[in-house]
């Protein structure tokens, strides 16, 4: 096995940088660069200042050099990690002298899949590592965090260590196939499968929430034109970010951002306002706008004094509500509808509150609460004025709430990972062929068969089973130094 060598730290300037050395000759090609005490006779895990000298007596940089010795290092392999300051000259160096040294530049994730083919680590943690470096809110950490001790492999471990089990059960009344013997208990094998389905299901499910965790809860901020979209986007963000005009139609194309609200990342979409638009331009817009309430998680419908519906009427009708408007609420009906069983959270805010008097406001909040649907976590409007920040807090609160991920803790097991959300359906699809296999008696082989399958796809998500292009394919994602 080779000795290869890279950066940890991120690219550029720095106060240091880290580059870490694996392999079986690690600690004696560093060795040839140390000056300071012999790095061949320290322990391992211990700490040591020196200089890094090149063979012609130049001195790179001072240093610390940490020693691990395999097996107990990251990667099974003695292993050197080296503190430099974080100099763009001193790392590059220092990567060509241990490369003179005999080492060579690592592979992206090779230092990890190492740590994997040695039995540090399952597949899975390993792809939580990444996971971790890349989290960029408290609950996609804690997430991240639980899949890398080994939470979620050890409930797999648990699922499979049932359906073994069953298949141990069946894979002997094969044996014995010709003498007409059953030694599973037709009952207690489809018990136990429903169970380990039911258990399947459940974590295949949480990927959704897993997917919002990983890549921010999307919002998507929709309304007619004006009703001061951008202003609540500009004032969520704490920044300009989206143009404000008073001219109607401005925004003409979806404009995203993000934003961590109580450990919780929202991905915020300003979309074009909704209404009849002769302009091309915007009309493309607003088709943009009614796809990203497509793919929207919570839906933060926003409503100014103007655009208020009828007040006469307790239920939205056509001849409640202008032509434009009119058009807007059968589009978000049927969107909603078709997304029902995404279970979309719906928000409804009115805007420009500081233009309304106390009364005007308890009137228009009457107003708008019909429109609220049964998806929607709150029970009254939220008021705001993105002009004075007015409702700021209520409006974080609700969609803190809307997003379902209060409960995520450090025992939470959520799968947040595609690759592992298609494994799981898979693996739910051949328990769903296994039970109907014993509901209807089919013979014994073919319900072998199936849940061999499923034994197989459980075993991609943490590498049992595994192939050299799953595995080129999950480590090309790494950083190289990773």
């Amino acid at each position: 096995m080779s000795t290869i060598c890279a950066i940890s730290t991120a690219p550029g300037t720095g106060g240091i940088a880290v580059i870490r050395v694996s392999g079986p000759q690690a600690i004696s090609a560093v060795q040839t660069l140390w000056k300071g005490r012999n790095l061949m006779d320290v322990q391992s895990h211990t700490v040591h200042l020196g200089r890094i000298v090149s063979p012609d007596g130049e001195t790179v940089d001072e240093a610390v050099a940490t020693v691990f010795r395999g097996p107990n290092s990251f990667t099974g392999d003695d292993v050197v990690e080296l503190s430099v300051h974080g100099s763009p000259y001193v790392q590059q160096r220092l990567l060509q002298l241990l490369v003179e040294a005999g080492c060579r530049i690592a592979e992206p994730g090779e230092f990890t899949r190492r740590a994997f083919a040695a039995g540090r680590m399952d597949l899975a943690q390993a792809e939580a590592v990444a996971d971790v470096i890349a989290s960029r809110s408290r609950a996609a950490h804690r997430v991240a965090m639980q899949q890398m001790r080994g939470g979620f492999s050890r409930r797999l471990a648990e699922l499979r260590q049932s359906l073994t089990e069953l298949a141990s059960l069946l894979e002997l009344e094969l044996d014995f196939s010709e003498e007409d013997v059953e030694f599973a208990d037709r009952e207690r094998l489809i018990s136990l499968a429903t169970e380990v389905k039911k258990e399947v299901d459940l974590l295949r499910e949480s990927f959704t929430a897993g997917n919002a965790i990983k890549n921010g809860v999307p919002v998507a901020i929709i309304g007619a034109p004006n009703v001061g979209k951008s202003s609540l986007l500009n004032l969520l963000l704490g920044e300009e970010r989206a143009i404000v005009s008073d001219i109607p139609g401005t925004t003409r194309d979806t404009v995203e951002d993000t934003i961590d609200i109580n450990g919780i990342t929202f991905r915020f979409i300003d979309t074009a306002g909704l209404r009849d638009a002769s302009d091309p331009v915007e009309r493309l817009g607003i088709d943009r706008s009614w796809d990203a309430l497509r793919r929207a998680r919570i839906i933060l419908w926003v409503f100014s004094p103007d655009t208020l519906p009828h007040p006469t009427s307790d239920i939205i009708t056509e001849s409640d509500v202008s032509p434009t408007q009119t058009a807007t609420l059968q589009n978000f009906s049927k969107i909603l509808h078709e997304r029902k069983a995404a279970s979309a959270k719906v928000l409804i805010a009115l805007n420009k509150s500081d233009l309304l008097s106390p009364e005007e406001i308890t009137y228009a909040s009457a107003r708008l609460t019909n429109l609220l649907p049964p998806s929607s976590s709150l029970t009254n409007p939220i008021i705001l004025s993105a002009a004075s920040a007015s409702g700021l807090p209520a409006l974080r609160e609700a969609l803190v709430n809307a997003s379902g991920l209060t409960s995520v803790d450090d025992n939470s097991i959520i799968v947040t990972n595609a690759r592992h959300a298609e494994a799981l359906t898979n693996a739910s699809l051949s328990l769903a062929r296994f039970l109907e296999a014993l509901h209807t008696n089919l013979p014994t082989d073919l319900a072998a068969q199936d849940l061999r399958e499923t034994l197989h796809h459980l075993g991609l998500i943490t590498g049992s089973v595994s192939t050299p292009d799953i595995l080129a394919t999950i480590f090309s994602r790494f950083c190289v130094g990773k």
